[in-house]
């Protein structure tokens, strides 16, 4: 064991024996080495795992060991004060303080000790006995230490078993193995985000997506969950640009909770985008140089919505310059706090507008929503304030539900809710709340209070650790209970470090590893807490919070809270069953009224502590007071709809949450919420309110414990807009200036204050020496012009002027002092500025610009103007001019602006002598068509009136309609009438005439610029003259004029069709001024449902040429429509009319549909067909080609079908020209084909298409010759032209290079391939077209691996051909009578000459007197037994053998008992595999069934029978026996002697039943 790591290193995940200093790993090493104990010895470096200390136990006690068990795991992270973590701490491991004997553990302990001793034994050495002493004193001190390790060994293992078998050591809270990771995924793929969580009990595993639980159900097909083996997943099936959000996986049971997260982002490809969505920013967008101006337009408004409803809140944003890729930031903020998307708010951004959806209110979500978009070069908001009422309530009279439920101070026993009170109490007061409870993952609510409580905080417990709750408060009344409020957010019952902890089980690396030696935790009883206090008391708990005691390595500590009435010593236990863990506690029950004081003991394993001090003495009731009512309460204007609430704040409230407002109507004394979510301030604005009524208002204040008593009832207020007085102008100028008067002109303040302008007042002051005077009024009664010469001034004094505005509501302040200006008579010869610019009309592409004349005309009258334009942020140096001559006019239409853009504008005026001063620059333009915008619309009504109209959205009750006639004001009405009715105005013409040329404009004032023109030039004066007539004098529209049409039969129809005709339309039908009727020749019809009028002849002759009319009355309205037929025009009609009478005559026999045509099928055969009707089984079809017929088709079975005549390979034989013949009673009808010469061709390139297109890729293979090229086609035709390519160039073909087609397959042989012939091939296809060309690239490794195979079978097929063969046959079985000869000869061949083997039984067996073997020539190898008998039986084979290859053949002889000789008899084997006896000379044959042999000549004497057999058949031949002559045995002999030895055949016969396939011949003799 002294390799052993001890059980505490085992177990430790830290454990390295580096952590051992270097000194003390020798000294061990010298000490192991010098006892005998090597296993005690190297144990003796005591640890202590989970605190056990090993030195001190000389005995255990049940006690220590239970203490031991409940000893709580050390925590390895290094904290800061303010408990974060900083680093690691690294345990420095430590055994037992001392030994028996008294030597230290420590490694500089023992070096001291050891040096001692040894110098105490150089001073006795004359001691044998003490020495002896001395060694079995360390033996015995090491006994015992190494029986001590080795006890608490087991003590440990038995501690380890215990909690693997204790279920409750078993549980631990959640922990990720293997966290989800984050995806990046393109539109439409799927992702599957997985984790591995461990825990037990198994932990619920909740998937979300930003913060809301996914629920697979609701999204079908969307998302799928797994979980399986502790191992779960969630998948997002086709992800769309919705899908990318923060996915976090919750891992929760019984002993805590543990969330991971994960980020899905989904791109888009860039050909994919849709357009109406934003494009991805795929790349930085360079925005330097680039100023962003941003506009929020199509806002939403004050909205109003109910609990449980879904709003949606909008934005239009348009930013200027549009760059594709730039993403501008949008926000959205509910009272100044930034909202994120979660399950109650949705946020979509379009690229050009912002929604928010709230996707199930509650009062929660009241409040002012603002949108911010910022770019880099600044930002743009805009807001409004949504109202969120009740929803209807269950009960009548029930209140409305509490809202913003909160969860504050969690703790592993209770979890404090807050929530506010609603502002709706039903008309009764509420009498309290109930909380309710629900784990998350469930659905079940458990009410956490029996009784209501009127506070709105409340600690709940009964919590189990480590669970995660939701909670809810419902409000009841005497009249019932409201509405469950929106549930908080999960919050987990356990302290806030073990949160901490689980939110993160892994410290920041610090860039430091702190070490500290780590305490043994024993058994000591825990001191005193530590800063006990009273956090929160009500008349309903109590909530004490303290500090552990400040000792370290106390495990288990846990705590008993005790109280005291005051005034007496009796203190009594509150948790007299179960300890808390946490240092806060709640304590209820307490008698309201009485005062308490409270402490805290601390307690573990080894007792319990002493107490706390304890706290003042703490009276049970509410220390948070009900607010006291607000002060007066003032309303004001403010708009149509609302009103501006101001009051006094309650005096000395504690912890306001806020106030509510309500609304009554005078004389109702109905009270309505204005607000159902409490604010902050004193000043609200009341939305919703009926415009005309008056209104009282009243408020009251809200904190934790209720509401306080109204305020007192307001002044009635009426809603109406309110009045204020305009804003200053500004833009001062000066238009003129003689010796003692200036004329100024100002640009109108950019608020009126709701009410028209009614004059302008005109103050001035001296300047002189730079220090300005005191203020003069240069006018006293008011100036209505933007216009004003200032009189009375001092000649070369300077001046400077200020102007205020003026309407019903009084003077507005004035404006900055003008610049400095000198009163000098001017005396310039060009004119001044222009002044009053206006800008009208605006439109993305368009302005109208209006400007007055200059007040100074110069030396000469003006007589002409400029125009000038730039970009508002533009340098000065970019003005440049809209018209380059001067316009009369004081008003212009400046086209062609960019969309968006913004744009600033000046006049300058001339004369004679030039171009005078510039005008000031207008006001920016941004060129915007504004949504809603409406248009001038020109209308004629059924009088011919015509009228102009306007139509305006966005009217105020102020508004008015102005209309202008080249801008100026139409005053007179005898040319027009104007009508206003609502939101549209029209102008209506009385006579319309060249007097009313010019442009027409309405402006309707108090709006934001709403505006249009319309141009009435003579062009149009002309259309709207027609039109006016057309109405006053109807006519009856056509659809159609008269046209003429060919039908059935050739018949002619005239005909057109109107528009619209009554029921009393008429018609009259007119040729050549001659009213037609209706007769034989003429039948007239007319649809006055359709319109449709027609007349019908049954052909035309030459006396119907002429002109044709219809003329059409219907009441007042007339038309009429001619159509001339005269000339070639009818005589072409007529001629086709003859054609089609024709045409129907032919069809009423067997006739052609489609006329013969060709088609060519996929398989390149080519069908001839035609298309036929009218058939009947009587009717033949007869193909014919050049004259010759070549099919009949008769008693056809169909009434229309198609007639086909199939070539199935077609050739130049094929070429002609075809006829089919129908006939029938009825009559015939032929078609013709011509195939001939170009018919041909365009016939066989369309069959070479076919061939080329099927055609596959041109693919490499290697033949024992060299490289070959091959393609497939379905079908090949000689008449295929076929052209092989070379590096794009023809290959000319040689002996070495050669192309060929063997079956389907075009192929191109490179013999003998090089490096030479790499490149790269191609084969076209010519199909009198473009051709189809096919291309292979033989070179790198597709030449390397084909020359390699090349050469691989070119020397495969040299060694094929030389290996040894046994070509010659040998039969399978060879049956002979005892002491006959036996002769078999074999053709062998091979080169070089093989070896060659004869084995018997599979033995070889060698040539002797009585088996003669022979090979002769290197050819010929025979096999004789001179003298069978039966010890020849048996399996013998011939095994020939060379370098290249070996083959065998074999044969069975199976020996007969013997006979009396008769001669020799030989057989052989022609080529097609007949046994044929005697020479072969005398082709005696016998049949493969084993017939007898035929006699040829001479009769063969009878003998015994015998049998050659194989292995699937057998020969059998019977040879009578005979008296011999001696003739006949000459001659046998002679036969004998004439046969050849080897029968050769250029082909191998087919395979005979009884002989083996690999032996082609043979000959067999049997001596008689």
């Amino acid at each position: 064991m002294s390799g052993s790591i001890p059980f505490y290193q085992k177990h430790h995940r830290h454990y390295d024996r580096s952590y051992r200093s270097s000194e003390a790993e020798a000294k061990m090493r010298h000490y192991q080495s010098g006892s005998r104990f090597t296993a005690g010895s190297s144990m003796s470096v005591t640890s202590r795992s989970r605190g056990l200390n090993v030195s001190s136990h000389s005995g255990l006690e049940e006690s220590r060991v239970s203490s031991l068990l409940e000893r709580s795991k050390p925590s390895y992270l290094a904290v800061d004060k303010e408990n974060q973590i900083i680093g690691y701490v690294v345990p420095v491991f430590r055994g037992s303080q001392e030994f028996a004997t008294g030597l230290s553990d420590k490694g500089e302990s023992r070096v001291r000790d050891t040096a001692a001793y040894m110098a105490r034994r150089n001073l006795f050495t004359s001691g044998l006995e003490m020495e002896r002493s001395e060694v079995l004193s360390r033996k015995e001190a090491m006994r015992e230490s190494a029986d001590r390790i080795s006890m608490s060994k087991r003590i440990h293992e038995h501690e380890e078993h215990f909690k693997r078998m204790n279920e409750d050591s078993l549980m631990h809270p959640p922990e990720f193995v293997i966290k989800p990771r984050s995806h990046t995924v393109w539109e439409k793929q799927c992702v599957r985000l997985h984790c591995t969580v461990s825990g037990w009990p198994d932990p619920r595993v909740v998937w979300y997506k930003n913060n809301v639980a996914i629920d697979p159900l609701a999204h079908p097909g969307k998302f799928k969950l797994e979980s399986r083996y502790n191992v779960h997943s969630l998948e997002i099936n086709k992800c769309d640009f919705d899908d990318t959000a923060q996915y976090r996986v919750s891992a929760m049971n019984s002993e805590g909770e543990l969330s991971a997260f994960a980020s899905v982002v989904v791109k888009r490809f860039k050909g994919d985008i849709d357009e109406s969505l934003p494009a991805p920013r795929l790349g930085p967008v360079s925005e330097y140089g680039i100023t962003f101006q941003i506009h929020i337009v199509d806002t939403f408004g004050v909205s109003f919505g109910r609990e449980g409803e879904t709003m949606s809140l909008g934005c239009t944003v348009i930013i200027y310059p549009a760059l594709h890729r730039y993403q501008p930031e949008i926000q959205w903020y509910r009272d100044d706090v930034l909202l994120t998307s979660s399950k109650w708010n949705h946020m979509h951004w379009s690229g050009d507008r912002a929604t928010l959806t709230l996707t199930h209110l509650n009062k929660e979500d009241e409040g002012l929503y603002t949108l911010r978009v910022s770019t880099k070069s600044g930002y743009e908001t805009y807001s409004a304030y949504v109202f969120v009422r009740d929803s209807d309530a269950e009960v009548e009279g029930a209140p409305g539900a509490p809202l913003d439920v909160r969860c504050l101070d969690a703790n592993k026993d209770y979890i404090i809710v807050t929530w506010k009170q609603p502002a709706v109490d039903g008309g009764n007061s509420i009498l309290g709340y109930f909380v309710d409870r629900c784990e998350v993952g469930t659905t079940h609510w458990v009410q956490c209070n029996d009784t209501p409580v009127k506070f709105a905080r409340f600690p709940a417990t009964g919590l189990v650790e480590g669970r995660s709750y939701t909670f809810r408060v419902r409000a009841v009344n005497k009249s019932g209970i409201s509405h469950p409020s929106r549930v908080s957010e999960p919050v987990a019952a356990m302290d806030p470090a073990d949160r901490a902890r689980m939110r993160g089980t892994s410290a920041p690396w610090t860039g430091q590893i702190i070490v500290t030696e780590e305490e043994p935790a024993e058994s000591v009883v825990p001191g005193r807490p530590l800063e006990l206090q009273v956090n929160e008391a009500t008349k309903n708990y109590v909530v004490l919070s303290w500090k552990p005691p400040g000792e370290k390595g106390l495990e288990g500590v846990m705590y008993y809270v005790e109280k005291c009435v005051s005034g007496t010593d009796s203190w009594q236990r509150v948790n007299t069953e179960i300890p808390v863990k946490s240092p806060r506690f709640a304590l209820f029950d307490l008698a309201e009224g009485k005062s308490y004081s409270f402490r805290v003991r601390c307690c573990n394993s080894a007792g319990v502590g002493e107490p706390s001090n304890p706290t003042e003495a703490i009276t049970v009731g509410d220390k948070l007071d009900i607010p006291s009512a607000p002060g007066k309460v003032v309303p004001t204007r403010n708009t149509d709809t609302s009103v501006v609430v101001s009051w006094e704040a309650s005096s000395d409230v504690k912890d306001l949450v806020g106030y509510y407002i309500e609304a009554s109507v005078v004389g109702s004394d109905v009270w309505e919420p204005c607000n159902n979510k409490p604010i902050k301030g004193t000043r609200f604005i009341c939305h919703g309110l009926t415009t005309g009524e008056l209104y009282v208002l009243r408020v009251r204040a809200v904190n934790a414990a209720g509401l306080s008593q109204f305020s007192q009832i307001s002044e009635p207020v009426e809603v109406k807009a309110a009045i204020a007085s305009p804003a200053p102008p500004h833009g001062i100028s000066v238009l003129e200036c003689v010796r003692d008067s200036m004329v100024l002109a100002w640009k109108q303040p950019t608020f009126i204050g709701g009410a028209d302008i009614t004059g302008y007042f005109v103050d001035y002051r001296e300047v002189m020496d730079g220090v300005p005077g005191k203020w003069h009024e240069a006018n006293i009664k008011a100036v209505s012009e933007r216009a004003y010469r200032v009189s009375d001034l001092k000649e070369n004094k300077k001046y400077q002027f200020q102007v205020r505005a003026a309407n019903m509501a009084g003077v507005g302040i004035p404006s900055l002092p003008s610049d400095t200006f000198l009163c000098e008579e001017w005396t310039i010869a060009v004119p001044g500025p222009p002044h009053d610019l206006q800008v009208r009309d605006v439109r993305s592409d368009s302005v109208v610009l209006l400007w007055k004349p200059p007040v100074y005309q110069g030396r000469d009258p003006v007589n002409g103007f400029y125009i000038d334009i730039k970009e508002a942020d533009a340098p000065e140096e970019a003005w440049r001019g809209v018209n380059t001559k001067a316009t009369d006019k004081t008003y212009i239409k400046i086209k062609e602006l960019k969309d968006g853009e913004t744009y600033v504008f000046r006049v300058r005026a001339q004369n004679k002598a030039g171009v005078g001063k510039t005008s000031d620059v207008t006001e920016p333009v941004p060129a915007v068509t504004k949504p809603g915008t409406k248009e001038i619309v020109v209308d004629v009504d059924d009088d011919g009136i015509v009228s102009l109209n306007f139509e305006c959205g966005d009217l105020t009750p102020d508004s008015k309609f102005v209309w202008a006639k080249n801008y100026e004001e139409i005053i007179d009405t005898n040319r027009l009438t104007i009508e206003t009715k609502g939101n549209k105005s029209k102008s209506v013409f009385k006579s319309l005439g060249e007097e009313d040329i010019g442009i027409y404009s309405c402006l309707v004032t108090h709006t934001d610029g709403a505006s249009s023109s319309y141009t009435l030039s003579e062009e149009e004066l002309k259309r709207l003259l027609v039109v006016s007539h057309d109405h006053k004098f109807p006519i009856i529209p056509l659809k159609s004029d008269l046209a003429v049409e060919l039908l059935e039969k050739g018949k002619v129809r005239f005909w057109l069709q109107a528009e619209k005709i009554s029921a009393n339309g008429k018609v009259d039908y007119v040729f050549n001024d001659n009213v037609l009727s209706q007769g034989e020749k003429y039948k007239m019809n007319f649809d006055k449902n359709t319109g449709v009028i027609e007349m019908l002849m049954e052909s035309l002759t030459p006396a119907d040429e002429g002109t044709y009319t219809f003329q059409m009355t219907d009441g007042k309205a007339t038309n009429q429509s001619s159509l001339v037929l005269i000339g070639d025009v009818f005589k072409q009609l007529q001629k086709e009319s003859e054609f089609q009478r024709k045409e129907w005559f032919r069809k009423q026999g067997p006739h052609f549909i489609e006329g013969l045509c060709y088609e060519v099928t996929p398989e390149c055969c080519v069908i001839l067909k035609c298309k036929v009707g009218n058939i009947k089984k009587e009717t033949s079809a007869h193909w014919s080609k050049a004259g010759h017929e070549v099919k009949a088709d008769e008693h056809l079975g169909f009434t229309e079908g198609v007639l086909k005549l199939e070539i199935a390979q077609i050739s130049k034989k094929d070429a002609g020209i075809y006829e089919v013949v129908l006939k029938d009673d009825r009559g015939k009808d032929t078609s013709t084909l011509n195939l001939t010469d170009q018919g041909f061709k365009d016939l066989m390139n369309e069959v070479f298409s076919f061939i080329a297109n099927s055609s596959t890729p041109l693919k490499i293979t290697s033949t024992d010759e060299g490289i070959r090229l091959y393609t497939f086609v379905s079908y090949y035709n000689d008449l295929l032209q076929v052209t092989w390519h070379y590096k794009d160039s023809a290959i000319a073909f040689s002996d070495r290079i050669k192309s060929g087609v063997v079956g389907e397959q075009l192929w191109l042989q490179i013999t003998d391939p090089t490096e030479k012939d790499m490149g790269k091939y191609a084969i076209e296809f010519n199909d009198g077209k473009g051709g189809l060309r096919r291309t292979v690239e033989l070179s790198g490794q597709a030449f390397d691996d084909a020359f390699a195979e090349f050469q691989r079978l070119k020397a495969a097929a040299v060694a094929e051909r030389n290996r040894a063969r046994v070509a010659g046959g040998l039969p399978d079985v060879v049956t002979i009578q005892e002491g006959k000869a036996l002769n078999l000869t074999c053709n062998i061949s091979g080169n070089p000459v093989p070896e060659v083997t004869w084995l018997k039984n599979d033995r070889e067996i060698t040539s002797d007197e009585h088996c003669i073997l022979k090979f002769e020539s290197g050819k010929f190898a025979s096999f004789t037994i001179t003298g069978v008998n039966t010890s020849d039986s048996g399996k013998y084979s011939i095994l020939v053998k060379n370098k290249y290859g070996t083959e065998s053949g074999d044969f069975t002889l199976e020996v007969t008992e013997g006979t009396p000789d008769l001669g020799v008899t030989p057989y052989w084997t022609d080529a097609e595999g007949n046994v044929v006896f005697g020479s072969p000379k005398e082709k005696m044959k016998t049949t493969i069934t084993g017939t007898k042999t035929q006699k040829q000549n001479k009769s063969t004497a009878a003998s015994p029978a015998t049998k050659v057999e194989g292995k699937k058949g057998s020969i059998k031949g019977e040879l009578k026996e005979k008296k011999m002559t001696e003739d006949a045995t000459a001659e046998s002999k002679a036969a004998d002697s004439e046969a050849p030895e080897v029968s050769k055949c250029d082909s191998d016969p087919p395979v005979t039943p009884g002989f083996s396939d690999t032996h082609k011949q043979h000959e067999t003799e049997i001596l008689k």
